[in-house]
């Protein structure tokens, strides 16, 4: 599974990080990041999809392989 952070749409709420610290952070720019390279583990995909679901602005994008 792929995770992506759309840094145009991104404003930097910090709720991806707190549903999934393992997966996002965010950045030097306040901005979230997949701090794997969008890869995500089998055992992380809940909080991916919760990430991207609980997301206010939809910038969260996951995706299977």
């Amino acid at each position: 599974m792929r995770a992506f952070v759309d840094k145009n749409t991104c404003i930097g709420c910090g709720v991806c990080t707190s549903i999934a610290s393992s997966i996002f952070a965010l950045s030097d720019d306040g901005l979230a990041e997949n701090i794997h390279g969008d890869e995500v583990t089998n055992e992380l995909e809940e909080a991916a999809i919760e990430a991207q679901e609980s997301c206010p602005v939809d910038a969260i994008k996951v995706e299977q392989n």
